[in-house]
């Protein structure tokens, strides 16, 4: 399961480990949905951004499960898979220049299925 939801990236898969302790942390229920190849870590409290946030192959959400959403999440794992750990800066100097519903990564994942509304 691992290696499947890291995409089969190496640096991917140690960033789905690090998420996955992390989520233990502040005491998700961790379960794999095989539709999509990644873990749903729910019911935190805190400690992930806007309504989840996916790190490697790992999705930190307190309840946002939604069949859509989970889907859109997968794609930003497939992201992950793709570019590795370079990832995360990658997204974020998009978020700086292009917030939100106008994010690339976002759009790529499916903006209706984010919960975006395109501006």
């Amino acid at each position: 399961m691992l290696t499947r939801a890291a995409r089969g990236s190496r640096t991917s898969r140690l960033v789905t480990v690090v998420a996955l302790r992390y989520a233990r942390l502040w005491r998700a229920r961790i379960e794999f949905d095989d539709r999509y190849g990644i873990f749903v870590c729910s019911g935190m409290r805190g400690g992930f951004g806007r309504g989840g946030t996916t790190l490697g192959g790992a999705y930190l959400t307190r309840g946002n499960t939604a069949d859509r959403v989970i889907r859109h999440e997968a794609v930003h794992a497939d992201q992950w898979g793709w570019h590795g750990a370079v990832f995360a800066p990658m997204y974020l100097w998009e978020e700086i220049r292009n917030p939100g519903a106008r994010n690339r990564y976002e759009i790529a994942a499916g903006l209706e299925d984010g919960g975006y509304v395109a501006s």
